[in-house]
Parts: C-alpha cells; sequence; structure tokens
C-alpha cells in the first residue's frame, strides 16, 4: 500500500476558464453565508481556476487568464468543510479560506457566470474525497486485519447438504418422423389408423398405358356392361319372331 509521502506527482481534477473573486464582509455571528450581501456586479479579480490534488489533499488555485500567474490558493483537506462553503441563497457562488507560503489565511468568495461550472467544481471535491475515505479504510484493513469480521462458510454440527446429480427431468418432446418424404398427419382423437393403401393398388393406379389394345378392351368392357344394365329376354324376342314367319308363309 502506498505511503501518502509516495503521491509527490500533482493531477488536475478540474479547470474552469473565467471565475469571479470578490471580497466579503466579516462575519457577524453564525447565520449563514449570503452572496447577496457582495457586490456581485463589481468582482475584485476575474481569472483562471484549477483544481489540483497532491496525495490526499486538494488545491483550488486562482490563476491569471493569459500568463498562469498564481493570484492565490486553498487547500482542502476535507469536503464540505472550512476550507470550502457553500452560500444559502446560491448554488454559484461559495466561500474560500486562502493561505499563503507564512501560513496567513483569509476568506474570499468566488462565483461562476455558468451553474454548469459551478457544478462541476462541487462534483470534483466531492469525487476526490470519496477516494480518499476509501484509501483511509483499505489502510485501516491492512493494519490491523484481525479487527475485520471473517466469514464463517463451514458446516455447523449436525448440518448436512444434499445434492441431486443426474435427476434432472427433461420434457419428451418428440415429434412424429416422415419416412420417405411423405408426412404423415395424426390421427383423430378417439380413432384408429387407416391401413396404408396396398401394394397392387398403387401399382394398378401408376401402371401407364401401354397401346391402343387395351383400350379396345375397356371399350368392350363398358360396352357390355352397359347392355348388362338393362336385361332383355332374347330367348322370347326370336321366338316370337320365328312364329311369325312360320304365320306369313302359311297357307290360307
Amino acid at each position: 500500500m502506498a505511503t501518502e509521502g509516495q503521491f509527490e506527482y500533482e493531477s488536475v481534477l478540474c479547470v474552469k476558464p473565467e471565475v469571479n473573486v470578490y471580497r466579503i464582509p466579516p462575519r457577524a455571528s453564525n447565520r449563514a453565508i449570503r452572496a447577496a450581501d457582495w457586490k456581485l456586479d463589481a468582482p475584485d479579480w476575474t481569472g483562471r481556476m484549477r483544481v489540483t490534488a497532491r496525495g490526499k489533499v486538494a488545491y483550488v488555485k486562482l490563476e491569471d487568464k493569459i500568463s498562469g500567474e498564481l493570484f492565490a490558493q486553498a487547500p482542502v483537506e476535507e469536503y464540505p468543510g472550512i476550507a470550502v462553503e457553500t452560500v444559502s441563497d446560491s448554488s454559484r457562488y461559495f466561500v474560500l479560506r486562502i493561505q499563503d507560503d507564512n501560513g496567513r489565511s483569509a476568506f474570499i468568495g468566488i462565483g461562476f457566470g455558468d451553474r454548469g461550472d459551478a457544478f462541476d467544481f462541487n462534483v470534483a471535491l466531492q469525487d476526490h474525497f470519496k477516494w480518499v475515505k476509501q484509501e483511509n479504510e483499505f489502510t485501516k484493513q491492512a493494519q490491523a486485519p484481525d479487527s475485520i469480521p471473517k466469514l464463517d462458510l463451514g458446516f455447523k454440527e449436525g448440518q448436512t447438504i444434499t445434492l441431486n446429480i443426474g435427476q434432472s427431468k427433461k420434457k419428451d418432446r418428440s415429434r412424429p418422423q416422415s419416412s420417405g418424404g411423405i408426412g404423415l398427419l395424426p390421427p383423430p382423437p378417439g380413432g384408429k389408423l387407416a391401413p396404408p393403401p396396398s401394394s397392387r393398388s398403387t401399382n394398378h393406379n401408376t401402371q401407364p398405358s401401354a397401346g391402343g389394345s387395351d383400350t379396345g378392351c375397356l371399350l368392350d368392357l363398358d360396352s357390355s356392361n352397359s347392355n348388362s344394365v338393362a336385361p332383355s329376354n332374347p330367348a322370347t324376342t326370336t321366338s316370337s319372331d320365328l312364329w311369325g314367319d312360320f304365320d306369313s308363309v302359311s297357307p290360307k
């Protein structure tokens, strides 16, 4: 785990191109600070703001827009805290406690023209100190690992466990398979399957016609069938014709 002395580099958390600085009156009581008491239409200084971090300490730096010369800076060791305070009547204004190299401090007011800039400034500080809080918790856990209660996953006395392996039931969703590429319809409910067509009838229906002779035979069969439909008495007719001829030739 890295210690605080190893954080020598400086990271940039947030940069805003324009911020206004105001002189604020001294606090008369413990009441909340109001930005309406400042001269908002006449800021005392305007420049750029950079929020950086070195280790666990954040720094709010006010710099010149062109040259980048440092105007003032406020070291922030916790947020929210006395180093950065919000006002009661607006979300765009804050109170900073700035310090010089000699340790002297003073309170000034800062304000943003855009609410989005003020929101980014607030979130940058919150995210940094959320990380600081996590680092402190990790450090405590590393220094006193026995103080953290361990999770007991062992079996208690008399406790058993049951494993069901290979006993899963699967639903049979088989479908009837067709043979020969011809699909078969399922039988009607409560009925029986019809027997498949015989090979003889299948061959009779699919046998091609060989020639005209077969056609003639079929016609003869049809004619004979038609004669059989209307039965007659040929014997009676023949006998009557014979007797008629006999009568015509007999003498009178």
